[in-house]
């Protein structure tokens, strides 16, 4: 899942690309890593995230497990990024809030699915929410190959007619992935109206408040649990802050369109996840789907790409335009917007 949201808030503007790891601030070890290892390092940490989520369930249920990752995610972001409260205007926390808003319920919904469903398959229906954002918004005919390309993937998946898999997992896994394309364009307005991570880490905050009576109520006293606390705090860790961090360096000297093409590979990550640590094998015919969505995902990207590029002479569009209208590199969970 993108437990994490799906990567920082993008903005409009794409930082000047530098050839070295010591100029983009990236250190030593991490730099050696280049900018796509780092990327599949976040998604890596997302997933194991999730999966580490998944096993801390029948300590604090997933409310008590959402509530935990929010509030650890949202202090160390707060003290690390330290955001100015002062001179916003009412639109800024207004984003910011709907922002949080989305991002609490993005991660409630996928922690819901995946206590009831395999953790590959969630986040693989959790990515049809911007793989439709990118469809939907691109209007071009090739894009309706790369959709009915997910529909076979989800019909795969299903066994047609979903028997295998509970309904009510299944559908909290599709709301997620509405709220995660509902997280995208909210991340990019804040990109644009707060500096650097400050939106991310109001709008972490907001989340966390809203979600804490909701995790009183569903865990009660295992939230003070030290060990509880730990694991969640890892969770925390694994889920959001560290792949945020990952991504934001990646993205210094990644094109976008490369960064939303290796997020597609999240569904395979989470199914890798899930089988080491859970030990949720898929099906051959589970398999195929997963690799039917992440496909379409790919096609899609490529096919916004294209359409952004712009004629010999003319004007540079935005990198991360190209691939979205709404300037956004789909990210996961807090993290890389998705919430696994």
């Amino acid at each position: 899942m993108n437990s994490y949201p799906p990567g920082p808030p993008v903005t409009t503007s794409q930082p000047t690309p530098t050839s070295t790891p010591a100029a983009t601030g990236v250190p030593g070890r991490l730099g050696a890593l280049g900018p796509v290892g780092l990327v599949l390092a976040g998604g890596i940490s997302v997933q194991f995230g999730g999966a580490l989520a998944v096993t801390l369930m029948p300590r604090a249920g997933a409310l008590g497990v959402v509530t935990l990752r929010l509030l650890a995610a949202a202090v160390i972001l707060l003290v690390v990024c330290r955001p100015r409260l002062r001179g916003h205007s009412r639109t800024d926390w207004g984003t910011v809030i709907v922002f949080g808003i989305t991002m609490g319920a993005m991660n409630g919904l996928f922690y819901e699915a995946v206590d009831r469903i395999p953790l590959g398959l969630a986040v693989t229906l959790e990515v049809l929410g911007p793989l439709a954002l990118s469809v939907l918004a691109s209007r071009r005919l090739i894009n309706a190959l790369w959709a009915g390309l997910a529909l076979g993937g989800v019909f795969l998946l299903g066994g047609g007619d979903f028997s295998g898999l509970d309904p009510v997992g299944v559908g909290l896994a599709l709301g997620a992935g509405a709220m995660w394309a509902t997280y995208i364009i909210f991340s990019a307005r804040t990109g644009r109206r707060f500096p650097q991570a400050d939106g991310l880490a109001l709008a972490m905050a907001v989340a966390a408040l809203l979600f804490l009576p909701l995790g009183v109520v569903g865990a009660g006293g295992r939230l003070l649990d030290p060990t509880t606390v730990a694991l969640g705090s890892s969770v925390a860790v694994l889920s959001s802050v560290l792949p945020y961090t990952l991504e934001l360096l990646a993205l210094r000297r990644l094109p976008a369109h490369t960064f939303a093409v290796l997020m597609s590979l999240e569904p395979a990550i989470a199914a890798t996840a899930g089988f080491l640590v859970l030990g949720q094998a898929l099906s051959a015919t589970q398999a195929a789907a997963v690799a039917l969505v992440i496909a379409a995902s790919i096609g899609a990207v490529r096919s916004q790409v294209g359409r952004g590029r712009p004629a010999a002479g003319g004007p540079q569009q935005d990198p991360v335009a190209a691939v979205l209208p709404e300037p956004v590199a789909s990210a996961q969970p807090e993290g890389n917007g998705s919430a696994s």
